[in-house]
């Protein structure tokens, strides 16, 4: 079977032709670089930019894999969650492409096709836990197997690639602001600054992110962005992020360790798995918990097309 599938929910415009046996023919990701200017995502201009980017992309799409659109079984788009232009875009080119063709149209759930995304190139081990990390959701869903799977945290506030991304708007770093933060943290010291860690109630599975980024914000305000300034905000506020959402992790796993589930395997999934440094600190404690840790490949890490043809190829095994 083979899918065309197009991701358009925020400001990447991608495209994806997939075979159901995984071999994928072409895989074209578009990102918008205008928001740069705005020092984040402009829903009007990320809508207008999807509209005159896409036929081009689908175009060099067949092109450069030789295939006829006759040749596609399904096509499938992101219809959710997202930016509402951006996903209206996406769909209705999809479904106009699969009635022109007489072929069906799927609809994909975007944080389904990230959740997924780790079965194409991991044999999943079960009790499972997956960490949705996005610039849009901080979410951790338990999987006891394939069919059943439930949320069991989330942030109450701020997500945790939108706090990376705020903060470095505050700094003055470009947008996406998490790789941006990354680099210059490379060069700052990490003890520098003591950022608060925001404390829900102590039984709470919950994240919490605002707290940090007002800390930052206040501290931001009082400072001249002077080069070693900026390094020692990003070194101590990435390791900040990195503390709440390892220590909250600990708390989940001795939580369902005194339910007697002992959990076999845990994802990381979402722009925000990028980060090395968040990386290293999950593999550590994966590997005293005796985890098995699973990542996408790099191509299925951010926002991409290849995510919702492997998604839309999972689901049509049920439907």
């Amino acid at each position: 079977m083979l899918v065309f599938a197009i991701e358009s929910s925020c400001d990447e415009t991608s495209v994806c032709i997939m075979r159901n046996d995984k071999k994928i023919f072409s895989h074209i990701v578009y990102s918008q670089h205008i928001h740069n200017l705005h020092g984040g995502v402009v829903p009007e201009l990320a809508s207008r930019a999807h509209l005159e980017v896409l036929q081009l992309i689908t175009k060099q799409a067949f092109r450069e894999s030789n295939i006829n659109l006759d040749s596609i079984d399904a096509f499938a788009a992101t219809c959710g969650p997202g930016l509402i232009g951006g996903l209206l875009v996406g769909s209705t080119y999809a479904k106009s492409m699969s009635i022109g063709a007489g072929k069906p149209f799927i609809p994909i759930n975007h944080l389904e096709a990230h959740i997924s995304s780790t079965s194409y190139n991991n044999e999943i081990r079960f009790p499972h836990l997956i960490a949705l990390l996005t610039g849009g959701h901080t979410q951790i869903y338990l999987m006891l197997n394939q069919n059943k799977m439930e949320l069991i945290s989330e942030s109450v506030d701020d997500a945790i690639g939108e706090a990376f991304d705020k903060v470095a708007k505050m700094l003055g770093l470009k947008y996406p602001g998490g790789a941006e933060i990354e680099k210059k943290a490379k060069n700052g010291n990490e003890n520098f600054f003591n950022f608060p860690k925001p404390v829900i109630k102590k039984n709470n599975l919950n994240f919490s992110f605002s707290g940090l980024k007002t800390s930052a914000n206040i501290l931001i305000k009082k400072n001249k962005l002077e080069k070693k300034f900026v390094n020692n905000v990003c070194a101590g506020f990435q390791k900040t992020v990195s503390d709440i959402l390892s220590e909250k992790l600990i708390y989940i796993l001795k939580h369902l360790s005194n339910k007697y589930l002992k959990i076999a395997s845990l994802s990381v999934v979402g722009g925000v798995a990028n980060n090395v440094y968040i990386k290293n600190k999950l593999e550590n404690i994966t590997k005293k918990n005796n985890i098995l840790l699973y990542y996408p490949i790099k191509e299925m890490l951010s926002d991409n097309a290849a995510m919702i043809a492997w998604n839309c190829i999972e689901k049509k095994k049920y439907l």
